[in-house]
Formats: structure tokens, C-alpha cells, sequence
């Protein structure tokens, strides 16, 4: 008989509660309350589209990037092989130049003259090698930059 005195006790105890919840089970939500949550629940749904329509335009703004640099590595190496070519065919040229001369004197001037030609060449190239990567860096901040004004304005 202690247990039910104990229950009816602590029943007794938490009847204030109890009621509590009967009642606010049947509590009717005023109309304002609903249409404000109706509106925030619309209104962040908005936003979930925009942000998503914003993270795609990032997407396609780096996967433009990376073709791009793709397509940049691909035409550096291919200027690489050709000017190792080049130079392959300069130096062939200049073995079949130095064993046709018939004195030492010519060939120490073919050899003079086959390494002003050659650095010629070099230089010639570390110019166009700067004009070109100062041109890369340049349109790829532009790049970078044009996408991430894209991206802001519309996520913004």
C-alpha cells in the first residue's frame, strides 16, 4: 500500500502539470503567428534558392578556371617542346656548320657566331616568356575577379 501512497502522491504533486499540458494541447495558434512563421519559412526558402543558384555559379565560374588553366599548361608545353626542338635543330645545324670549316679560325668564328644566335634566342624568349605570363596573370585576375563579382551579386 505504500507504493500507491507513494504514486498518488507524486500524482497529486504533478497534477498542476498535467492539466497544463490538457490545456495547451487545445490552445488555438493566433492567425499573426502563423502567417509570420508561413512568411519566415518562405522567405528562408527564397534564400536556400539563391545561395544554391549562387554555389552553381561558383562551380561553373571554377570549373571555367580550371579548363582554362588546363588549356594554358597544354599550350606551355607544347611551346616548350617546340622551342627544345628548335634548339635541337640550331645545334645540329651549328655541328654541320663547325665541320665544314676548313681553318680554326673559322670555326671559332662559327662558334662565336652560333652563340650570339643562340642567346639572341634566349633572350627573345625570356621577353616573350614575361609579356605572356604577365598577360596570364593579368586576364586570370581578371577572370577571378569577373567571377567573383558574379558569385557576390548574386548570392548577395
Amino acid at each position: 500500500m505504500t507504493t500507491n501512497t507513494l504514486f498518488d502522491t507524486v500524482k497529486d504533486a504533478f497534477a498542476p502539470v498535467t492539466e497544463a499540458f490538457k490545456n495547451f494541447q487545445g490552445m488555438e495558434v493566433p492567425e499573426a503567428a502563423r502567417e509570420f512563421v508561413k512568411r519566415q519559412a518562405s522567405t528562408a526558402k527564397e534564400k536556400a534558392a539563391e545561395a544554391y543558384a549562387g554555389s552553381e555559379k561558383v562551380t561553373a565560374a571554377i570549373e571555367s578556371a580550371a579548363a582554362d588553366s588546363v588549356s594554358e599548361v597544354a599550350k606551355i608545353s607544347r611551346n616548350i617542346q617546340q622551342a627544345f626542338y628548335q634548339d635541337t635543330e640550331a645545334f645540329f645545324a651549328g655541328v654541320d656548320k663547325l665541320a665544314s670549316a676548313k681553318s680554326l679560325n673559322e670555326a671559332v668564328q662559327i662558334q662565336s657566331d652560333l652563340a650570339r644566335a643562340q642567346g639572341e634566342v634566349v633572350v627573345s624568349r625570356a621577353k616573350s616568356t614575361a609579356e605572356y605570363l604577365g598577360k596570364l596573370v593579368t586576364n586570370g585576375a581578371k577572370a577571378a575577379q569577373d567571377n567573383f563579382a558574379k558569385a557576390y551579386n548574386k548570392t548577395a
